[in-house]
């Protein structure tokens, strides 16, 4: 490799890959899906249940600050039940954490939101960064 081709290579601009803002939710609600659904109560310690709820609970924390905001551009109902939903989230997760109920309610609704945002989930694509 001669000097002007890796200089090049170094000073070429980066990319990285980034996802519609569907896309990008998407994947984080499959990420802590997975582990939710994972979790073993007979051979899984609480500890990782805990680390799994946490990161559920500031998803949906995040998402309903978003659908809060005035300048949200979804459909009001739609805002609507999203915000019911990180309420209810919320409350289950409490519920989890005291061993009165069972992760699964939280990933059948997680699930339910990741149907809705599929058709997104692959709309992949390189920009400058």
């Amino acid at each position: 490799m001669n000097t002007a081709t890796l200089a090049q290579s170094l000073y070429a601009k980066p990319t990285r890959e980034l996802g519609t803002a569907r896309g990008i939710e998407y994947k984080a609600f499959s990420k802590v899906t997975a582990r939710l659904a994972s979790w073993n109560e007979e051979t899984d310690n609480f500890g990782s249940l805990a680390e799994a709820l946490c990161e559920n609970q500031l998803l949906w924390t995040v998402l309903g600050a978003d659908v809060a905001d005035q300048g949200n551009d979804l459909p009001e109902q739609l805002r609507a039940q999203l915000f019911y939903l990180t309420e209810f989230t919320n409350h289950q997760t409490r519920k989890i954490m005291a061993g009165d109920a069972q992760p699964a309610i939280l990933v059948e609704i997680n699930t339910s939101i990741m149907r809705g945002l599929r058709d997104c989930a692959d709309s992949f694509h390189e920009v400058p960064l």
